[in-house]
């Protein structure tokens, strides 16, 4: 079986019918991700729910046509063109604002809806939050806003710091404002900065050693698909150099990481599903407002503190939405 045929099945699509035929009978909706299925159980339960609110069920009246990127945003621009071609009616774009813009750049007609973690104005998705303007519109985590925020958490467990490290992807499209975000607050804290990069398991392994080589007291993990996809691995890497780290998606500490701050990544994906909706009803994404998130989750794995020796400090826990045992 391939791959795609693998992945259209995750979101419980009748299999009684091959997908071109049904595809003939119902509107289709593009899914165009930059990283892999892996690790995204939670999030597709999200769309879908965000879907069933507006009466959508796949393979019942309408079918999802996944493109993923596997990490290879140089692929994007084709994923997006292959949609098009379809066409499809809607594009969901996801993770990063990169499926987004290849999407933008393939059409100027189909309505796309992102989710990202990047200011979407600053990225020329829109025109603005509450008038987006033209094709597109969507949901964004404002992940990257919330660098400085990750900081200031970590350093309340390690208020003796003098480095900290900050881990990224150098072909992500965001990682170069990740890092001079990272590198201005530092500043004001009067903290060294070491910026590790990885966008391979091989240099991701280096880049972890490099980090628990150079003095940092703790890591943030900037935000990127691939680190999803390597979620596990990462999670393996920092226990076993004994580095607290910040995650950026709460999945990471469901898998043994020490903490995350972030906006619920299940439920943008379900605000996603609920936009995707209401177009196919018929509204238009210039008059839907891109929806900005209200609430942010601090989760924080109890276990993994006391595997790598630390005291929670009672305040940090006192601020803790999630505390996993």
């Amino acid at each position: 079986m391939k791959r795609r045929e693998f992945i259209f099945g995750l979101g419980g699509a009748a299999a009684s019918l091959p997908f071109v035929a049904q595809a003939q009978q119902l509107p289709v909706i593009g899914l165009l991700d930059s990283g892999s299925p892996d690790g995204m159980t939670e999030n597709l339960a999200g769309f879908h729910r965000g879907l069933s609110e507006l009466g959508y069920t796949e393979g019942k009246n309408v079918a999802i046509d996944y493109r993923w990127a596997q990490g290879r945003y140089d692929q994007l621009p084709a994923l997006a063109a292959e949609l098009v071609r379809r066409p499809v009616a809607v594009i969901a774009a996801t993770r990063t604002s990169a499926p987004a813009l290849a999407a933008k750049a393939a059409t100027s007609t189909i309505p796309i809806v992102f989710q990202t973690g990047i200011d979407p104005v600053k990225d020329g998705l829109v025109a603005s939050f509450s008038r987006p303007g033209g094709n597109v519109t969507g949901i964004t985590r404002l992940t990257t806003e919330l660098m400085q925020k990750r900081l200031g958490v970590i350093y309340e467990l390690v208020p003796k710091a003098s480095a900290v490290g900050l881990l990224v992807n150098p072909n992500g499209p965001g990682s170069a404002r990740q890092v001079q975000e990272m590198q201005e607050a530092t500043r004001a804290r009067g903290l060294a900065l070491h910026v590790a990069n990885a966008s391979n398991d091989a240099e991701l392994e280096a880049a972890l050693a490099a980090i628990a080589q150079s003095g940092a007291a703790a890591l943030i993990q900037g935000n990127d698909p691939l680190f999803i996809d390597w979620r596990k691995r990462i999670v393996a890497l920092t226990i076993s150099h004994r580095i607290p780290t910040i995650f950026f998606e709460r999945g990471s500490v469901v898998e043994g990481g020490l903490m995350s701050y972030s906006a619920s990544f299940a439920d943008s994906f379900r605000q996603v599903g609920v936009y995707v909706g209401r177009i196919l009803k018929g509204e238009k994404p210039a008059d839907l407002p891109v929806v900005q998130p209200t609430k942010f989750d601090l989760v924080i794995n109890l276990k993994t503190a006391k595997a790598l020796g630390l005291e929670l400090p009672p305040t940090l826990l006192a601020l803790a939405d999630e505390v996993i045992e």
